[in-house]
Order: C-alpha cells, then structure tokens, then sequence
C-alpha cells in the first residue's frame, strides 16, 4: 500500500518534498501530426512547427519543433504516478506556475521524458499549497527542453 498523507498534516507532508527527482517517466514520441493538431487548436501555425519542407533548409534544428506549450501540456499523459497520496481534501486545483522556461527545442520525431519533484509543502487559511518541478527532456539529452514550477491547492 502506498503511503498516505492527510492534505492538512503540514508536518507530516515534509517527508514527501526532496531535492531529488523521482525517477523518469515512460517516453512519447512528438509526432508532426501532434504538432499540427496543436497548431490547429491554438492557432499558432508558425512555420517551425508547421512547415517542414522550409524547416529542412532554413530551420537551425533540420527540421520542425514542437510548441513549448505542446510539450509542456503532455505534463499529465507522461508523468509516472507518485508512490504516495494526498487524502482527506474536497477540493485539489492547480494554482499555477512560479517559473515556466522553455530551454531546449523538441524536434519532430523526438522522444520526451519527464521527471518530478515536490519542492515545498505550506499551510494556510486558503488550504494546504504544495509546490513541484517538473522537467521534461528529449531522451538522450542532459538539457531540460521544459522546466515548470507547479503549485496546487488542497482545500
């Protein structure tokens, strides 16, 4: 059984935030028709994600890339599962970001991984805050292509 931690036991929550990352997620690969059916729902039809004929030869990756956000959405479908859980609340929503950076491209064809942390835990009158990073990488690379600063609300 997994270990449990009450949303609202601040003290007990610390054992889950760490330095360390946990371990690597199963990879996906980014394909170019995930790429145009983003570029589809968002409207962003920039040539270096889209045009592939023009990418071979005037792009500086060889070839099209995929969206930061595209990469970064993929966030929930490639994580693994936490080995705990967070129990007892009505109430979890995602607060947003403290730090979002896209700091390496992700080529067509490419295989993402990502891996994650919980950085801190806090209570307060508004619920319990737990803050994580993730990273994403191309696999194979040291480079993170995504590192986003998470923070969700037990209420």
């Amino acid at each position: 059984m997994r270990k449990q931690y009450r949303y609202d036991d601040i003290e007990a929550l610390q054992e889950i935030v760490t330095e360390d990352f946990g371990p690597w997620s199963e990879s996906l690969e980014i394909s170019q028709s995930m790429i145009d059916t983003f570029a589809d729902l968002t409207g962003d039809h920039n040539w270096i994600h889209t045009d592939v004929g023009r990418c071979e030869t005037e792009s500086p990756f060889g070839s099209t890339i995929a969206h930061g956000f595209l990469s970064l959405v993929m966030i929930p479908r490639i994580l693994p599962p936490k080995d705990y859980d967070i129990v007892g609340y009505s109430s979890a929503i995602n607060g947003g970001s403290d730090r979002l950076r896209f700091t390496a491209p992700v080529p067509v064809g490419s295989k993402i991984h990502a891996r994650s942390r919980v950085t801190a835990v806090a209570g307060s009158d508004k619920g319990t805050r737990v803050e994580g990073e993730t990273h994403i990488h191309v696999v194979g690379s040291e480079r993170p292509s995504v590192v986003y600063g998470m923070i969700y609300r037990y209420l």
